[in-house]
């Protein structure tokens, strides 16, 4: 979901302050995935680059009203200079159900910059970014063993596009890292979430978001389609 965060450090070269929250609803299309995930996201500038956040939340344990799932991401940019180039730390983690996920998630701390272009009026938007990653040990056992720390890196491409005065956009993001987890030792992980989202006013939008992963929930390509709803604070 973090498509989002592209438009964090692109708007401080434009405006000296900004800030906007969203709410999206999904419903799960793919195999085994008949089920509910909400997702909570924020972004805010300042004079000193911005902050952003998003939390996933996925229901789809037999009690459906309470969430299996949790993930959380937050990163701070910070650009205090001209150019495309911007300094980036960030932090992911989250806690699942074992008994539905088969494995546990890690705590993860990224350091890195991130390079920005856009058009003049930032309809089109584009960045990549290229960090250091901390995977911290896991007390579940990987391939028998239980793991330590763990040193990677991760390269995440972020992309936003608005079309037809706004009434559509296209947005996603993709990143790619090295980890040992329960499908091998130093797997290349993949994943993507390319979203179209048809925009009926400056708050409501519907659209979908495609989850394409590798070695993420699967030793198999998955490809897992929603159905959606946002809302813009």
């Amino acid at each position: 979901m973090k498509f989002f965060l592209l438009n964090i450090v692109l708007f401080t070269n434009s405006i000296s302050l900004y800030a906007q929250t969203n709410l999206q609803t999904h419903y799960n299309l793919g195999h085994n995935r008949k089920y509910i995930t909400s997702v909570v996201e924020m972004f805010k500038t300042d004079d000193w680059g911005s902050t952003y956040f998003f939390v996933d939340y996925e229901y789809d344990a037999g009690d459906n009203s309470q969430p299996s799932y949790s993930y959380f991401e937050i990163s701070r940019a910070l650009k205090f200079w001209n150019g495309p180039v911007s300094a980036h730390i960030e932090y992911n983690g989250g806690v699942g159900n074992a008994d539905n996920y088969g494995f546990s998630i890690s705590n993860a701390y990224l350091a890195g910059a991130n390079y920005d272009i856009h058009n003049a009026d930032f309809s089109k938007t584009f960045s990549i970014e290229l960090m250091y990653k901390y995977i911290e040990g896991d007390s579940d056992e990987i391939n028998g063993v239980k793991t330590t720390g763990q040193n990677s890196f991760q390269v995440t491409a972020v992309w936003n596009m608005d079309f037809l005065n706004g009434k559509f956009s296209l947005n996603g993001y993709a990143d790619t890292w090295i980890e040992d987890n329960i499908y091998a030792d130093n797997a290349i992980v993949f994943i993507t979430e390319p979203q179209i989202w048809f925009n009926f006013n400056k708050h409501l939008s519907a659209g979908s978001d495609i989850v394409i992963s590798s070695r993420l929930c699967s030793d198999d390509l998955e490809v897992n389609p929603t159905l959606a709803l946002k809302w813009n604070f």
